[in-house]
């Protein structure tokens, strides 16, 4: 996929305002002792709308600059979204999901993938933190909570992104067939 410069600026502020919008707003909101994570969501948007290395760079630049605001270890949260990134791209590119229920299970999906990843990095790394059932259960309230409003998130990027991207000739030429128009068979 070619990215325009339109896109690179697009994807820049998207990442600002995810990661700002996050830190002083969202994380500030308990619900039944978990918080929404935009990050995720955001990093799983732009893989499934722009392919798997655009999701992987987003995704590790929103992660970095993540890590940076909180002043936490850099590069363990680039390191999460980057695999969810490159996932949700490469889900796009092999499969091109068209179901309704795809940016719920994604969006379940990627924050399931960056949580445990992230937890697993900080148990890997010796940071001290204490694990139980109870983290367990804030760990999978997160990710419901997550995939409830997964689908507001990825229309409000798909919004946001959509005058830069490029059109897709697999679903133009699809399209195509269906109307009738330029199938090699009807000519027969």
């Amino acid at each position: 996929m070619v990215v325009s410069p339109q896109l690179i600026v697009r994807l820049v502020l998207l990442g600002l305002a995810v990661v700002i919008l996050q830190v002083a707003a969202v994380s500030q909101v308990v619900l039944f002792g978990a918080t929404a994570d935009l990050t995720p969501l955001a990093v799983a948007a732009v893989g499934l709308m722009c392919g798997s290395i655009t999701g992987a760079l987003f995704g590790f630049f929103v992660g970095l600059f993540f890590d940076a605001a909180l002043v936490q270890t850099l590069g363990l949260t680039s390191l999460v979204c980057v695999i969810a990134g490159y996932g949700a791209g490469r889900l796009r590119e092999l499969r091109d999901p068209q179901a309704t229920v795809v940016p719920m299970i994604v969006g379940a999906v990627a924050t399931a993938i960056t949580t445990f990843g992230y937890g697993l990095m900080n148990f890997m790394l010796g940071i001290d933190a204490p694990v139980s059932f109870l983290l367990l259960r804030v760990i999978l309230a997160t990710i419901v909570f997550n995939a409830i409003i997964a689908v507001p998130v990825f229309a409000l990027i798909r919004r946001c992104l959509g005058p830069a991207l490029p059109d897709d000739p697999r679903r133009r030429r699809r399209r195509a067939y269906t109307t009738g128009g330029l199938s090699p068979l009807s000519r027969a």
